[in-house]
């Protein structure tokens, strides 16, 4: 499931873990570590297992940084990446089914399953 949860803010879940997904361009506030344990927070704030945030790349099609609930950086994460992947197509940021994806730890290639819908699929 994904899903628009605030003007700016998607919220995914794959295989029990749930990330908030955003482009910091659209944020009227800063992304910082204090800012990504608010939001993370289960009881004061949106509640997720960490912050997806799109950020430019000139080493794939797509470049992310996977924020943990502490608001430090986490080099990849196989669950976060199929959230990403699913918000970058639901968004219209790509209608390609195949496309790349550059972490922290290295750049990862993404294939996309649609379902009758032609909506990615939570796989």
């Amino acid at each position: 499931m994904l899903r628009a949860v605030r003007n700016g803010f998607w919220k995914g879940h794959g295989l029990g873990n749930d990330y908030l997904v955003v482009d910091p361009r659209e944020l009227d506030f800063r992304l910082s570590k204090h800012a990504v344990r608010a939001l993370c927070d289960r009881h004061q704030g949106v509640g997720a297992d960490g912050v997806l945030a799109l950020v430019p790349t000139r080493r794939a099609d797509f470049g992310v940084r996977i924020y943990n609930p502490d608001g430090s950086e986490a080099e990849k994460s196989g669950n976060g990446l199929r959230i990403f992947g699913r918000y970058l197509h639901a968004t219209g940021r790509t209608r390609r089914t195949s496309f790349t994806v550059a972490t922290r730890g290295g750049v990862v290639a993404l294939e996309l399953q649609l379902d009758r819908r032609g909506q990615a699929s939570r796989r």
